[in-house]
């Protein structure tokens, strides 16, 4: 993927977190590549009592090759800027295989 090195990742106590821009609405499910500081990641489910977040983390964990239960929102619920925790895994881990996607 072009540009990881620009994405906001960081090591948090039991895992990384990654910044995700979230588009929803969209004609399909797909990690588009990195915007600003963040991932762009689009979806084709409605932005309706958290359906897109849910989607949202489906796409990165199977991107990531981890654990659906692996992948939380921990900032920006109603906003299409967030924050995802990926559990178990590094910082540097989680940029390896972004950069594979």
């Amino acid at each position: 993927m072009k540009d990881i090195d620009k994405l906001d990742i960081r090591d948090v106590p039991g895992g990384a977190v990654v910044a995700v821009k979230v588009t929803a609405n969209s004609s399909r499910d797909k990690v588009l590549g990195v915007l600003g500081g963040a991932l762009k990641i689009a979806t084709a489910t409605a932005p309706e009592r958290g359906r897109a977040n849910r989607a949202i983390a489906e796409i990165l964990a199977r991107s990531l090759g981890v654990s659906r239960r692996d992948v939380a929102i921990s900032a920006g619920l109603t906003s299409p800027h967030k924050e995802f925790t990926v559990s178990g895994i590094s910082a540097g881990w989680l940029r390896e295989k972004l950069e594979q996607v």
